[in-house]
């Protein structure tokens, strides 16, 4: 009894939690099939190791701050056009990552762009890399506040910590010049030094609008951001209304109205191949 006490006393110190709860399970599994003590000992290591891992994965996830867990398993490509399956199970494999490259999925509402935005930060979560998600609204409010409360230093570190950093839904709104002198800050923190996946229902030749009407932010933006990126164009009808219409709530002309949409306006002045846009 007294050498469990201070078994338990050491994994306590040595903060070896999955230790201390296994070892007594794993020394009877031990005596039973008469294992050497280097295959105990590896036996309790490796559990603590795995333990560990999946406590931090599960932290990660958590600071992430996903609006909901997606998989590429989960996507469906036989909805959508432009979206190459190997080129996306290429970007899971997150060689982007160790190259600091960007990704860039453009397309209406509905397609599919948050979700495989969503999907490759999982991923890299799962291969233990710091990712934080966020709405372009979020990101800037979070900025100005950062400026309001003098720590805006702080801010552009911390969010450059991030090996991969999810902007979502850029394109929603129009921001002030000053919005978007922080967004080119916050991009260019990250400039070559980590990963940044953007989601936009605009072409590029529209983000002027987006940030402020100012075209040389505009441009110091895209240059930084289209540098060692991939391109993602989307197309297809939203997957929310198509399912209202499979339900009989929405006719199939409404339903397919981003669809028309996208085709007409999404592509205009970019030529496309294989879903990358060629500038």
């Amino acid at each position: 009894m007294e050498l469990n006490t201070n078994i338990k006393q050491l994994c306590e110190e040595l903060k070896l939690s999955s230790v201390q709860d296994k070892y007594n399970e794993l020394s009877l599994l031990a005596a039973k099939e008469n294992w050497k003590y280097s295959q105990y000992l590896h036996e309790l290591l490796e559990t603590e190791v795995k333990d560990r891992i999946n406590r931090s994965k599960n932290t990660l996830t958590k600071l992430a701050g996903f609006p909901a867990i997606k998989t590429i398993e989960q996507f469906d490509y036989s909805f959508t056009i432009g979206v190459n399956s190997k080129q996306i199970e290429e970007l899971a494999s997150l060689n982007f990552v160790k190259k600091h490259e960007n990704i860039i999925f453009l397309g209406q509402p509905g397609v599919g762009k948050t979700h495989l935005a969503i999907a490759l930060g999982y991923k890299a979560v799962m291969n233990r890399y710091k990712v934080r998600f966020t709405s372009i609204t979020e990101l800037i409010s979070d900025a100005n506040k950062a400026k309001r409360e003098k720590r805006y230093d702080s801010f552009l570190k911390s969010i450059s910590t991030a090996s991969v950093l999810i902007i979502d839904e850029i394109g929603y709104f129009n921001m002030s010049k000053e919005d978007a002198n922080h967004f080119f800050q916050i991009i260019s923190a990250r400039y070559e030094k980590s990963s940044t996946i953007l989601t936009s229902n605009l072409i590029f030749s529209q983000w002027s609008q987006v940030f402020g009407g100012d075209k040389i932010v505009t441009t110091a933006i895209l240059d930084r951001v289209l540098h060692h990126s991939h391109v993602i164009n989307i197309q297809g009808e939203s997957y929310r209304l198509k399912e209202k219409k499979d339900q009989g709530i929405l006719n199939s002309d409404i339903s397919r109205l981003p669809h028309i949409f996208q085709t007409n306006a999404l592509t205009k002045g970019f030529p496309i191949f294989k879903g990358h846009y060629f500038l």
